[in-house]
């Protein structure tokens, strides 16, 4: 027996809450001098420091702090006046001090909140924490099919990690959301990366690992006010995942309670192909940790104003941005969201600012654009055309040398790197043909072909010129100006 996820809906009620940890784009390490840069041979950005050797002594990056600050001021975070670093107490193979430096008990930001659009609909995701500390290596497990440490031959251990600033957004649990709970995970997930990305305090490339999430999942019986044992799905790394892990585990745990079992705390892993998790190991409690004050670093006392002077320059953030573009651009709520989830938001608004439309603009990177990157498996940011080139495109169509037939030839010929708009009309000849007499030699050769359909239109069936006028863009490659033709036609059938 399954439950499905609609059916686990019927008895109980979700409450998840999401741990995401951000590699900060700083240029070195957390403690350390080392590069961050990745991709990097294993084991080449490392030192005594970040390889935890006898007698190294971390020092703080000051940029990693100011960029946890900002990250908690976007997040409408209180800034703590003093706070300090702990070490975390486990045995990991890629630890390699086998512990890690991190906060606990006093974080550097608390008590924000990150509003996320679902549905139409604002959802107010509380922030329990944001808080500083280094990242671990990255174990490789050789010779399985998984990539997983089960049915491997041997592992590695790559270090190059270990010790880059990371910064964990913890969020309050999130009850109340119903069937809508994945949506809303998924939401904040995006809305959290938007805010990392315009903030400039990192990458946030889910698929390198620069973002990544634990996904805290539980389930109450509908109306008892209890809630359930908690379990987490441990680094789910794309938006997608974040949805469907919610999703898969609601389904799993209302399983094994609707059987008698009962829900173990534990981590789980979650599998890109099946779409389902599974068990971990058993998850340890904060006292597991046996963390206590970092005896090697100082406590962290923020100045009042430098917190001042880094929240007044904050860049526009995307809620602030999202009703600036919806009212300027006369959007809903669903067409702007349309706009973000394609990827398209800055390639619109930089069309928009070298004078295209909203609605062309929207209508081009949504459309075509949208297609070829599809087509290619690449973000639609990523293609080979420029806002100015697609904005002359639109123009090039408002003023009637273009139809979006040829237009979308002008595109295929930016694209394969012809040239400008410009050169590529002139290049393949495209214009649009306007000329009457050139019109009406190839309007007389339909009508010619076409005894029966003139015959529909001269008995009163005008709707039959149609099939004239697509006779005539066949005869001129679809360079005709069809609401010229049309009119042509008419005047010659009358």
């Amino acid at each position: 027996m399954t439950v499905t996820y609609e059916g686990a809906l019927q008895r109980y009620e979700p409450v998840f809450g999401l741990e995401t940890h951000v590699e900060l784009g700083t240029t070195t390490k957390m403690f350390c001098g080392c590069l961050t840069a990745f991709g990097a041979e294993p084991n080449t950005h490392t030192c005594p420091v970040c390889l935890g050797l006898p007698g190294s002594l971390p020092v703080v990056n000051g940029l990693a702090i100011e960029y946890a600050i900002k990250i908690g001021l976007a997040l409408n975070c209180s800034i703590a006046s003093w706070c300090r670093f702990a070490r975390k107490n486990y045995f990991y193979p890629d630890m390699p001090k086998n512990f890690q430096i991190s906060q606990y008990d006093e974080p550097l930001c608390t008590e924000g909140y990150l509003d996320v659009l679902v549905g139409g609909s604002t959802i107010r995701v509380g922030i329990e924490r944001v808080h500083l500390e280094e990242d671990t290596g990255k174990s490789l497990h050789v010779g399985g099919a998984t990539g997983r440490i089960q049915g491997a031959e041997y592992s590695l251990v790559d270090y190059n990690r270990a010790g880059i600033p990371l910064v964990e957004v913890v969020t309050k649990p999130v009850p109340g959301t119903g069937y809508l709970a994945p949506e809303v995970a998924k939401a904040y997930v995006t809305e959290l990366r938007d805010v990392l990305r315009t903030l400039g305090v990192s990458d946030v490339r889910m698929e390198e690992g620069s973002m990544r999430c634990d996904v805290n999942t539980s389930l109450s019986v509908l109306g008892s006010g209890v809630w359930g044992t908690r379990t987490e799905t441990k680094n789910v790394n794309s938006l997608r995942s974040v949805e469907r892990a919610v999703r898969s585990e609601i389904a799993r745990q209302a399983f094994v309670l609707d059987s008698g079992g009962r829900i173990i705390q534990e981590t789980r892993h979650f599998h890109e192909d099946s779409g389902v998790t599974t068990s971990g190991r058993s998850k340890e409690e904060a006292q597991d940790y046996r963390y206590f004050p970092e005896p090697d670093l100082v406590p962290v006392a923020p100045a009042p104003d430098w917190v001042k002077s880094i929240g007044q320059s904050l860049p526009e953030l995307p809620s602030t941005r999202r009703s600036r573009l919806i009212e300027s651009w006369s959007l809903s709520e669903l067409e702007f969201e349309a706009l973000r989830n394609a990827g398209a938001l800055d390639a619109v608004e930089a069309t928009v600012a070298v004078g295209a439309s909203p609605a062309d603009a929207r209508k081009w990177w949504l459309g075509e654009l949208a297609r070829r990157a599809n087509d290619a498996g690449i973000e639609v940011s990523e293609l080979p055309i420029t806002p100015t080139e697609v904005a002359r495109v639109a123009e090039l169509v408002a003023t009637g040398t273009l139809n979006d037939k040829l237009a979308r030839q002008v595109i295929d010929g930016v694209l394969d790197g012809e040239g400008t708009p410009d050169e590529v009309v002139a290049a393949r000849g495209l214009s649009i043909v306007s000329d009457d007499s050139a019109l009406l030699a190839a309007i007389d050769e339909a009508v010619a072909a076409n005894p029966e359909v003139v015959a529909k239109i001269r008995g009163g069936k005008v709707a039959a010129v149609g099939a004239l006028v697509g006779a005539v863009m066949k005869t001129t490659g679809g360079k005709a100006d069809a609401p010229r033709v049309r009119e042509l036609i008419l005047e010659r059938l009358a």
